[in-house]
């Protein structure tokens, strides 16, 4: 029987470049928010432009949906033109001689009007751009610019959204006010979307699946609670950035001792008072470098705020020329910790050990620089 593609986008093709080779076999979701991570240069605008049909490769395959955009063994080629994608480049792009209304309706008035199934109001008040529908773009900050460059994409109707690198010529303060329009497109409007960048930041903030690539190939492909919970991913990821994600929301809040309590599928976790209302969802991340393994029997002192019992799941790769290894654990979740070899041996860890993981820091990626709350 034949794979249901009905829900996904299929994705094989092969470059040679003269630095690397560019060698993709993927199946993405085509419901959420992709994001496809990795350093400069390891082909991920190349990706992107494959998807859109701007590149076109003699081994190649494309299907959205169900539908073969691109197949060369078939001869089957269908044009950017044909493909309803909506493209946002690092630079907005916009006309620099039309009002903001113009440019938004550049793409509206060139969409049939049978395909038209967002309006330009839909649009204009989900990216809260109606003070600005008289001027032009060069009276507009750049995160302004940004989002009617978004919006002026919503509005051809796509049936996916490509966005390169969006935010990466903004400063901290434009990306900020360009971020909560990004996470609310997809919930309000329902239309997959394909992210590059390069800014952990943003893969935390943006992801339901993450693909990371290397020299041209994929490294990892999964939810982002699965790809920053694998073990191995050190030759991809800086060390600093090693650590589970984990989904959240607020429980309440201990006025006494300044703090709020936040659950998750396994268990809970203490932070610092945060001032956001009960029910609020808050992506965090634990990393591994904040986790250390207890072994023992309850009760035993500490100051640690957070401590869970966990089960040892997997122990990562064992490099001699390094003093340290990673845990995978279960806590209800993946959980990752970093300890030393020495703490290996005297520990005695094996997979189904139980034991408890000290969480001592969270770091919150509903900010664009996660900093750590030290419990």
């Amino acid at each position: 029987m034949l794979p249901d593609h009905t829900h996904q986008i299929v994705a094989c093709c092969q470059l040679n470049f003269p630095s690397i080779t560019f060698d993709i076999n993927l199946t993405l979701s085509s419901k959420g928010t992709t994001v496809i991570f990795g350093r400069s240069g390891c082909g991920k605008t190349t990706l992107l432009r494959f998807l859109a049909g701007l590149e076109r490769p003699p081994l190649s395959r494309l299907i959205f949906k169900g539908t073969v955009w691109q197949d060369e063994s078939r001869r089957i080629f269908v044009p950017l033109s044909q493909r309803s994608i909506g493209y946002v480049f690092q630079d907005p792009r916009l006309f620099p001689h039309l009002s903001v209304r113009s440019n938004l309706l550049y793409g509206y008035t060139r969409t049939a009007p049978e395909h038209r199934h967002i309006t330009p109001d839909r649009v204009i008040d989900l990216l809260q751009l109606r003070p600005y529908l008289d001027r032009r773009p060069t009276h507009l900050s750049g995160g302004e610019q940004q989002r009617v460059a978004i919006g002026r994409a919503l509005l051809t109707t796509p049936h996916l959204l490509l966005m390169d690198e969006p935010l990466s010529s903004l400063d901290l303060q434009r990306k900020q006010e360009v971020l909560p329009f990004l996470k609310r497109l997809n919930r309000e409007l329902g239309i997959p979307l394909i992210y590059v960048t390069h800014a952990l930041e943003e893969v935390l903030q943006l992801a339901d699946q993450v693909v990371v690539l290397k020299e041209g190939t994929v490294r990892a492909n999964g939810t982002v609670q699965e790809v920053f919970s694998e073990l191995g991913l050190r030759h991809v990821l800086p060390d600093q950035h090693i650590g589970a994600v984990l989904d959240t929301q607020i429980a309440d809040h201990d006025q006494e001792f300044g703090l709020t309590r936040l659950e998750f599928s396994g268990g809970r976790l203490h932070i610092p008072r945060l001032h956001r209302p009960v029910g609020d969802h808050i992506r965090v991340q634990l990393l591994a470098k904040d986790v250390s393994i207890v072994t023992g029997e309850r009760p035993f002192l500490t100051s640690v705020l957070n401590v869970l019992p966990a089960t040892v799941l997997e122990i990562g790769p064992i490099d001699p020329d390094r003093p340290f290894v990673d845990i995978k654990l279960d806590i209800g979740a993946p959980l990752l910790a970093t300890i030393t070899r020495k703490s290996l041996s005297s520990l005695h860890l094996q997979p189904g050990n139980q034991v408890y993981a000290q969480i001592k820091a969270v770091a919150f990626s509903h900010e664009l620089n996660p900093w750590p709350a030290l419990l």
